[in-house]
């Protein structure tokens, strides 16, 4: 069992910046790909970024590449999702996700989810 906790979520205004980070604990030594999802009211949740544990890949929605970067600190067992350019369409609740294997893009392939981080952009 994987145990996953992001943080950093909050109220920010349009244009800014903000760093989520998620924690790892438990069965961290398996090398699962680590993503970032996001849901926001009343859709569903949706694709953010994904990496490689090793980091050697990493992928983006398009609605995201170019502002968002993600990245991890094996030591620390922590993911981060360095987000700038912040839209009002950015505003969701941000889930840290553990994957198997499988295609990436897809939340059905993440075994192990965090509780969430809120992300509200004002305009």
């Amino acid at each position: 069992q994987v145990q996953l906790a992001e943080s950093g979520g909050e109220l920010v205004q349009a244009g800014g910046s903000l760093r989520l980070s998620c924690v790892a604990s438990g069965r961290t030594k398996n090398t699962y790909p680590m993503g970032w999802f996001r849901q926001a009211p009343g859709k569903e949740r949706e694709f953010v970024a994904t990496m490689t544990w090793g980091g050697d890949n990493t992928y983006y929605a398009d609605s995201v590449k170019g502002r968002f970067t993600i990245s991890r600190d094996n030591a620390k067992n922590t993911v981060y999702l360095q987000m700038y350019s912040l839209k009002p369409d950015d505003t969701a609740v941000y889930y840290c996700a553990a994957a198997l294997g499988g295609d990436l893009y897809n939340a059905q392939s993440y075994a192990y989810w965090g509780q969430g981080t809120q992300v509200t952009v004002s305009s």
